[in-house]
């Protein structure tokens, strides 16, 4: 009974485990890893760097556009507020 209780324990924690890795876009920056909720469970950009990225490479990709990259671009720096705005613009007009 309790080798089964272990088991259980261990196949909810991978669940848990793959769940929060499904829902986040882990975001490297330096040393640093930055968690970004994302807008449906899959994993497409689940991991992504930006070292030796250009901020307007990254605005591209839809999915983290979608998941507020911008706005910590802008928090690192790496954007202003008002080029922010105007590569969203663009990008969620092509």
């Amino acid at each position: 009974m309790k080798q089964r209780i272990k088991q259980y324990i261990f196949i909810a924690l991978a669940a848990a485990a793959l769940y929060f890795v499904l829902d986040n876009h882990f975001v490297f920056y330096g040393r640093d890893v930055h968690l970004l909720k994302k807008t449906s469970l899959n994993l497409h950009n689940t991991f992504v760097s930006l070292d030796n990225k250009r901020p307007e490479s990254v605005l591209k990709i839809d999915r983290l556009r979608d998941a507020g990259i911008g706005d910590l671009l802008v928090d690192l720096n790496l954007l202003t507020e008002d080029k922010k705005n105007r590569l969203e613009a663009k990008f969620d007009y092509e």
